[in-house]
């Protein structure tokens, strides 16, 4: 494996944290050691304000959860990216309700493309974030892989490497097969299982060396989150820290 890529962390891990004392979080994310942070669309204070702090801490923001820039959303989305100073836009999420069937997914696959034009025109890459419903079967093939069919190449797809494999799939695989379509990886650890709460990174089934192996030179950074933990949020995200840069998985500070 090549030189270590930076580590970062999804800011949604810690929304409850966030919400009380905003900047003494991000304060400590940076003491810790990470070297970026990626903010999600609802985050407790404006995208300009949030943005200063990191630049003060000197925090890289790799990306952003944002959406799709169309409709009602387009302005503030294009805004919060200029105010982030980010190249790309994430969507995080889509109703899972769509990937049960070929329609469904290609209703998702014409709302991604426009939202690409929409960044394109805009000097932005844009990208997608799996859960694990997109690796259900819709007849006979994998939605995630129908999806793909019917999406524009550029789009980036986020890999949220977790969720690969709580749906039945194999994380590192995924990783290589998308190669530079994929410059962006979630990090996380569990048991990988529906429902279940996760883990610090290391201390489920998650095998990430595996994972950090086959992204090598195509990933450009590393972003752990976490949905829920039943230990403590920061603690787990500080653990996560520890886990990936001590085993020379990542690098921070």
């Amino acid at each position: 494996m090549s030189t270590t890529k930076p580590i970062a962390v999804q800011l949604y891990s810690l929304r409850d944290a966030l919400s009380e004392d905003f900047e003494g979080i991000v304060r400590k994310l940076a003491e810790v050691g990470y070297l970026g942070v990626e903010p999600w669309a609802n985050m407790p204070v404006s995208a300009a304000d949030a943005a200063r702090l990191f630049k003060e801490l000197d925090l890289t923001v790799p990306s952003a959860h944002l959406g799709i820039p169309t409709g009602d959303n387009q302005s503030k989305i294009l805004d919060d990216a200029a105010a982030y100073g980010i190249k790309r836009v994430i969507v995080p999420y889509q109703p899972r309700e769509e990937f049960t069937s070929v329609d469904g997914v290609k209703r998702i696959a014409d709302a991604l493309n426009a939202g690409y034009e929409v960044c394109k025109a805009n000097n932005l890459e844009f990208g997608y974030h799996n859960h694990d419903f997109e690796f259900t079967l819709v007849d006979g093939r994998l939605a995630y892989d129908l999806l793909l069919e019917h999406i524009d190449p550029n789009i980036l797809m986020q890999i949220d490497t977790y969720w690969v494999k709580g749906g039945g799939q194999d994380a590192a695989e995924l990783v290589k097969r998308m190669g530079t379509r994929s410059p962006l990886l979630h990090i996380k650890d569990g048991p990988a299982e529906p429902g279940k709460a996760m883990t610090a990174v290391g201390d489920g089934v998650m095998d990430v060396p595996a994972i950090v192996t086959a992204g090598d030179e195509n990933t450009e950074w590393l972003i752990v989150e976490l949905d829920a933990c039943d230990t403590d949020m920061f603690e787990a995200v500080a653990k996560s820290y520890e886990y990936m840069t001590g085993k020379g998985l990542a690098h921070g500070r």
